[in-house]
């Protein structure tokens, strides 16, 4: 039940854009309140709202700008073509006759949108309720660009639920499985977290399962897991087949053969 995990923290703010009806919809899905104006009163600390013709997820210090959305354009450096080149680290991780790919932690999306316009066959499974809401958000638009419309591209599947479990009812099983945990940051801060960015860590939820969940992604994958962690982290599964790093990023390749 969502209502359990976001009771407090998060609530929907109607500004007047978009359809009231799909605020009342959201509401129903997380369970949350519903909110027309933020007074001193009220108690949560992160808002969902529509702005911009996007779905966006607001804090309370930010409340008239801003705010964080699913990003469809390509990142800096990536190409706008459709397929994109399969260059890279990450493509060259993934492999370049590999065919599809599962995201098992897709987050924010940018690596699967990434990996979408190189033209891998791609799902992607997230577990966090509020990140959903702002996937599906991001893949309707993606949906309507004119690139995919026109190429009749279908956009990728979007599995709610936790990986572990998703991942063993796949009916095609996947050649590689992608998986982006979270990592303990290299340097402890010298003064607390805010406490909005700790609510916010608690309200995407964290990877302690990640060793559990790359267990299961090689049980599952026909060819190859791509673990995805900074430089300075130890390899999550042992030392890999194979890794491709950058400035900041290292991807782990882990053959089945």
């Amino acid at each position: 039940m969502a209502r359990f995990i976001y009771e407090g923290k998060l609530a929907v703010f109607y500004q007047g854009q978009g359809k009231l009806n799909d605020y009342n919809k959201l509401v129903e899905r997380l369970e949350v309140p519903l909110y027309q104006d933020i007074t001193e009163e009220t108690s949560e600390l992160f808002f969902l709202t529509w702005r911009d013709g996007c779905l966006k997820l607001l804090d309370r210090e930010h409340l008239k700008k801003g705010g964080l959305t699913v990003e469809i354009a390509p990142r800096p450096g990536e190409q706008h073509s459709w397929p994109a080149p399969k260059k890279g680290v990450l493509a060259q991780a993934l492999g370049r006759k590999t065919t599809t790919v599962v995201d098992a932690t897709t987050g924010w999306g940018q690596d699967s949108l990434h990996i979408f316009r190189m033209g891998y066959g791609l799902r992607c499974i997230e577990r966090s309720p509020i990140m959903v809401e702002l996937l599906a958000d991001g893949f309707k638009r993606l949906a309507e660009q004119d690139w995919v419309k026109n190429r009749s591209l279908k956009v990728p599947e979007l599995i709610f639920g936790n990986a572990i479990i998703e991942l063993s009812t796949l009916v095609e099983k996947p050649e590689c499985i992608f998986i982006d945990p979270m990592f303990p940051p290299k340097r402890k801060k010298s003064a607390l977290a805010k406490k909005a960015m700790t609510v916010l860590r608690d309200l995407l939820g964290d990877d302690e399962d990640k060793e559990q969940l790359f267990a299961k992604a090689f049980q599952i994958a026909t060819k190859r897991v791509v673990v995805k962690s900074p430089n300075y982290a130890e390899p999550l599964a042992g030392k890999p087949s194979d890794s491709f790093s950058g400035k900041l990023l290292r991807y782990d390749v882990y053959l089945k053969n």
